[in-house]
């Protein structure tokens, strides 16, 4: 009989019992995911984090007392990697950017379709960072005018510590391309885009591929045919 792979543990953060119980049921009716654990605030997302090990950090934003951008950045500031998506009903521009310069890897919204979540929850297992449609352009918009700044500034983050393939695929990181799409545009495996997207990330001093992204917009990164704007 043939096992199973592993079920990806997931962690929900909200303040609102119900809509956890609710989303922790849907979660765990998936075949590949189990939920292992819920907190309701940021400060206990990160207690739970290192008590529990999770695969994913399911958060919302605007809780009280600690928010989850303040569970972002307490749980990377803390050296720990975890993905965490935010789920949240909020479209406010300063909760988004705030998220994503703290280091979360996508930022969903309550009314999405349960299909699409799991979905989207998959994707971030495979590098993949889900921006919901609502904010997307508010997001991009702010690339383009240089209105998010990336972790250590331009000047510190200079494309010329960055060798040419791990520009090119800087920019089509940029270009919304998951792993799989690159290594596919670029006859490589996706292990070898992973290390470079790695490798990038570490020489930029950037937490997540959602600011790589940013950064390679403001470099202008992200003409269609490879050449610098």
């Amino acid at each position: 009989m043939a096992h199973l792979p592993p079920k990806l543990r997931v962690l929900l953060v909200d303040d609102q019992p119900l809509f956890r119980r609710a989303l922790a049921t849907l979660i765990s009716a998936q075949f590949d995911m189990t939920v292992v654990g819920e907190a309701e605030s940021g400060r206990d997302a990160l207690d739970k984090v290192r008590a529990l090990h999770p695969d994913l950090v399911v958060m919302d934003v605007n809780m009280p007392g600690t928010s989850g951008v303040d569970g972002v950045t307490a749980i990377r500031g803390a050296g720990i990697a975890t993905p965490i998506v935010m789920l949240t009903v909020s479209e406010d521009d300063d909760d988004l950017f705030s998220a994503i310069k703290a280091g979360a890897n996508g930022y969903l919204l309550k009314n999405v379709r349960p299909e699409q979540l799991f979905e989207d929850l998959r994707g971030v297992m495979r590098g993949e960072a889900p921006i919901a449609p609502a904010v997307a352009g508010k997001l991009l918009e702010a690339l383009r005018t240089g209105g998010i700044p990336v972790r250590g500034g331009a000047a510190a983050a200079s494309d010329s510590i960055l060798t040419r393939r791990e520009s090119e695929i800087l920019q089509l990181v940029a270009n919304g391309l998951s792993n799989k799409e690159i290594a596919n545009e670029l006859t490589i495996t996706e292990g070898t885009v992973k290390n470079h997207v790695h490798n990038a990330l570490e020489k930029l001093h950037l937490t997540n591929r959602v600011q790589a992204a940013a950064y390679a917009v403001r470099q202008g990164f992200t003409n269609q045919d490879g050449s610098r704007g």
